[in-house]
């Protein structure tokens, strides 16, 4: 069964626990590793809802002199 796929929230929360621990300097390399693989993919993730959210608010179209004009996406 697939896992759930977390909230935009919920991914920088745990990044954020990710980070915490990974400054402590106190956990091992091998387990080092593995937070630092997780938590480049929750920031891959975190930054493609970014992205999906901010195209889905505005789009860009050019303006009658050519140049980029930003306006409200169309639902």
């Amino acid at each position: 069964m697939a896992a759930k796929k977390k909230s935009f929230e919920e991914s920088m929360l745990r990044l954020e626990e990710i980070v915490a621990r990974l400054e402590q300097g106190e956990v091992s390399l091998e387990e080092s590793m593995t937070l630092f693989e997780e938590g480049t993919k929750l920031a891959a993730a975190c930054g493609k809802q970014l992205d999906t959210a901010e195209q889905k608010v505005w789009k860009l179209t050019k303006g009658a002199d050519g140049a980029p004009v930003a306006q409200p996406m169309e639902e």
